[in-house]
């Protein structure tokens, strides 16, 4: 067999891996070390390539932002950070109608600047938000599906766990994936509150039947919403503020918000030492998993590489004239499917070491690619059968009564503006370059 016949063979394997539920991992692992080993016909060295590759894939002090940013999101959700959040975005929206589904969305667009894990987010505010919505007269499908829709923001608004994996992978900036996030992450949550407006007027049954109460009675005052609002702005003004300014690398802002994050667990005596133990071991569980698939992505795209399979594809993709917006169409509905089958981290363990090469034969700013690569991956968080998103929020949930197919139904407005907002990315890349 030729190389790129060898290559093309393992990723077939590498699908029927997956889908026999093989561990990404593991099936990346095995499969570079059987092509490597083949493409070059000497076992020896393809065993010395991977030794080297497990070293260098993870060895450069930039990985330190993948367990601080854990840390420091599993810090702020046991803080109850994340249900202050949606009470104060609860008051300020509370005489609009859909306003609870609006403060949700609010609420998780600013607990995910702080965090960058969906999971987090939909596990919170599924305490938090789902009880008042159906208490107002919010329908079950409704308010699960907008804590399992707006989730999502926490995986592009950065700091995002997604946007470190995917610049570790291409080889970009972090700091820069984040600037470019920004307006992308706005832009959504923007769309996902005008969604719930439109659908509170013209469809009040689909969110909140007219017999319902609109919200709740204003329960707050000044001084209660500025102390719920001090400990999230301030953890935005440490890790963002310093980051944006330059002051501070993605490693330092996740060690500064880390820090901040235990400080205010401790102050509002929601920390002792079981659950300080268990957030660390729950850390390190979160932070070897994803510091593993790293490695064993940097071996499978050595393997990739050395048997020519993006080189051979981005000519291909060009034989056929297929231009920019065919790749992308393509490449977009591909990751599409994945994430029916496939958790987030995994697809762009696999799409990414062959598609950001073949966007760089196109010319594409890889910047601009990740943002679409991120979006693109997040619908699958949404969509069945896997759709972890939907997961999270029926394991927290634990009622019966609501089932996957409940949330999954929720979540298909949500979807639908995703879905817009990623073709306005794809038209506008200046809404990603704004900021670099």
């Amino acid at each position: 067999m030729i190389e790129i016949e060898i290559g093309l063979a393992l990723i077939a394997i590498m699908a029927g891996l997956v889908l026999a539920g093989v561990p990404i991992g593991i099936g990346l692992v095995f499969l570079s070390y059987i092509g490597i080993g083949l493409i070059r016909e000497n076992w020896d060295l393809a065993g010395r390539l991977l030794a080297l590759a497990s070293y260098a894939a993870i060895s450069d002090y930039l990985f330190a932002t993948i367990p601080l940013f854990v840390l420091m999101g599993l810090l702020v959700s046991v803080s109850d950070v994340g249900k202050d959040t949606f009470e104060v975005a609860q008051h300020l929206l509370r005489r609009l109608r859909g306003g609870l589904g609006m403060a949700t969305v609010l609420a998780n667009a600013v607990f995910g600047a702080v965090t960058g894990i969906s999971i987090a987010s939909a596990a919170v505010f599924t305490k938090v938000a789902v009880p008042q919505m159906m208490r107002f007269g919010y329908t079950p499908r409704f308010a699960v599906g907008c804590v399992a829709g707006s989730s999502i923001l926490g995986m592009l608004i950065p700091p995002s766990l997604l946007l470190i994996i995917y610049g570790v992978l291409a080889e970009v900036s972090i700091g820069r994936l984040f600037l470019a996030g920004i307006i992308p992450g706005l832009v959504m949550a923007a769309g996902f509150m005008l969604m719930i407006w439109l659908m509170a007027t013209f469809r009040p049954d689909w969110v909140q039947p007219v017999s319902a109460t609109v919200a709740p009675p204003p329960e707050e005052t000044a001084g209660s919403l500025l102390m719920k609002s001090v400990p999230i702005t301030t953890l935005i003004a440490l890790v963002l503020g310093g980051l944006y300014s330059g002051y501070f690398t993605p490693t330092e802002a996740g060690a500064v918000g880390a820090f901040g994050a235990l400080v205010i667990a401790l102050l509002r005596r929601r920390l002792n030492l079981q659950k300080f133990w268990r957030i660390l071991v729950e850390t390190g569980f979160v932070s070897v998993g994803i510091l593993f698939l790293l490695i064993a992505a940097s071996m499978y795209s050595r393997m990739l590489t050395m048997a020519g399979i993006p080189a051979s594809i981005a000519d291909l993709i060009q034989a056929l004239g297929l231009g920019v917006y065919g790749f992308l169409f393509v490449y977009i509905l591909f990751v599409l499917l994945l994430g029916m089958i496939v958790d987030s981290s995994s697809i762009l363990l696999i799409v990414t070491p062959i598609a950001a090469p073949i966007a760089m034969a196109f010319n594409l700013d890889l910047i601009h690619f990740g943002i679409i690569t991120v979006i693109a991956v997040e619908v699958g968080l949404l969509t069945p059968p896997f759709g972890i998103g939907a997961f999270a929020v029926k394991a927290t949930l634990n009622d019966r009564r609501i089932g996957l197919e409940t949330i999954f139904a929720g979540c298909i407005p949500f979807i639908a503006v995703m879905l817009a907002v990623l073709a306005l990315i794809v038209a506008v890349p200046g809404l990603t370059l704004m900021f670099n």
